[in-house]
């Protein structure tokens, strides 16, 4: 069974592993780095971006989440997820991970008050998915190998580059699990952990 991790610090973490585990595969929340060892993938859930890395930071989650992503492994951000991931982050000088080719905006669509539902056609999905946006971010611009799979209102808000999912909406918080399902598909044979 496929072992999909999720960053366990701040954030819609129940509900992520709540979806992962509706897909089938174990669900494992990750509060120290050393968890991190025997994962198939890992997702960065939405939550707050600043809160998030300064939880990263304190528990010394930083060189170990790099480490992750040089595995190969696939690592999806959601909403403050992405801009953890994001190469370059506008309006500050520093990334976060900085391990995904996009730049990314932070608050795109407005504040809490302004959260949105829309129905969103994606690439390699069969029908559209209904996108629950809360202060979501959005990806400004792509590198060339990053594949843009969705855009609304002319905005970037989904995207995969190599084996990094980004995307600026909250999948977790429906009953929709397609998008966790493309995730997890991400993940190739010779990356997934042998358990006996």
């Amino acid at each position: 069974m496929k072992r999909i991790g999720v960053l366990a610090l701040q954030g819609a973490v129940r509900e992520h592993l709540q979806t992962i585990e509706a897909c089938g595969a174990e669900a494992v929340p990750v509060k120290k780095p050393a968890e991190l060892l025997d994962l198939d993938a890992l997702v960065l859930p939405g939550g707050e971006s600043t809160t998030m890395r300064r939880l990263i930071d304190r528990y010394r989650f930083m060189d170990p989440l790099r480490d992750f992503a040089e595995t190969g492994k696939p690592m999806f951000g959601t909403c403050a997820g992405l801009i953890l991931l994001a190469g370059e982050v506008a309006g500050y000088e520093e990334p976060h991970l900085g391990v995904m080719d996009v730049k990314v905006e932070r608050n795109s669509f407005g504040r809490q008050i302004d959260s949105f539902e829309a129905d969103l056609e994606i690439k390699g999905l069969d029908a559209p998915f209904n996108a629950v946006f809360i202060r979501a971010p959005h990806i400004i611009s792509a590198g060339p190998d990053t594949e843009v799979l969705c855009e609304y209102d002319g905005k970037i808000v989904m995207a995969r580059n190599a084996q990094f999912l980004g995307c600026s909406f909250h999948p977790e918080l429906t009953l929709d699990h397609r998008i966790t399902e493309y995730f997890i598909n991400m993940i190739s044979v010779e990356h997934q952990s042998i358990t006996i």
